[in-house]
């Protein structure tokens, strides 16, 4: 697939020597690794998939991030949320993850949305990015992100965890030619999916959700850079507890 992002025309000498392993890596490259600096990403939640995901992509060098929540530090987050630290108790999501990010890489613009992403508001925050993850925990705020993404014809990098088991795909409305749009309601079609239970309810494990955000991080930097197959039109399957791992395909819906 053809890359996401057009480059950057040069880095930074000291960006040059902070992403230098990218550089040498088949399929990124120099040039790679300048889209990478070009790419404006947008993470809709800055909690157990948000954590990790923004982390990754700081590390590797994404040019802007927008970091969306509505949501403060608690004691019962630091399990699986990395980004954030016992002093952030209380600092908002989008404060305490924006500082791990420019810890990470001064050089990312960050944009800090602390606002709750509703149907209302969607497509205005997620407006002018490349793509968008979501790391959301309600499905009201999944519809909305995935239709807001419909609209805007851009890719979405989908993950959810519950207990052991996860769920990783791409959704996008308008991929380029010789894909098949596959879009959120193709896995659940509307109504279908109800309310799933809250991690407070039945748990979550925290070393699965950083696993799964840094499946979310690299399908981010594969679309961006055109690097391998993204998984548009596959969903992968995660049970961690028999350390199992599936990819089955995801077919778009006949639609009217």
């Amino acid at each position: 697939m053809r890359p996401l992002v057009e480059p950057v025309a040069s880095l930074a000498p000291e960006e040059l020597i902070r992403t230098a392993r990218h550089a040498v890596l088949a399929a990124i490259g120099e040039e790679g690794q300048r889209r990478i600096a070009a790419a404006r990403i947008a993470v809709v939640g800055a909690g157990g998939l948000g954590s990790p995901v923004l982390l990754a992509l700081a590390a590797a060098g994404v040019g802007e991030l927008v970091i969306i929540d509505d949501d403060t530090v608690e004691r019962t987050n630091l399990q699986r949320q990395l980004a954030h630290r016992v002093d952030d108790i209380g600092t908002a999501k989008t404060t305490s993850a924006a500082r791990a990010v420019r810890d990470l890489s001064p050089l990312t613009v960050v944009h800090e949305r602390t606002v709750r992403l509703t149907s209302d508001n969607a497509v205005e925050l997620l407006a002018g990015a490349h793509l968008v993850i979501d790391g959301s925990d309600t499905f009201d705020t999944r519809e909305a992100v995935a239709a807001a993404s419909e609209a805007l014809g851009i890719p979405l990098v989908w993950g959810a965890v519950q207990e052991w088991a996860a769920q990783v795909t791409v959704f996008w409305s308008s991929p380029p030619e010789g894909h098949s749009p596959v879009v959120l309601g193709d896995l659940f079609p509307t109504g279908s999916a109800g309310e799933p239970p809250t991690c407070a309810q039945v748990g979550v494990l925290g070393s699965l959700c950083v696993q799964v955000g840094g499946l979310l991080a690299t399908e981010a930097i594969k679309l961006i850079t055109g690097a391998g197959e993204p998984l548009l039109g596959r969903l992968v399957v995660i049970d961690a507890l028999r350390a199992r791992q599936d990819v089955i395909p995801l077919l778009p819906a006949r639609r009217p």
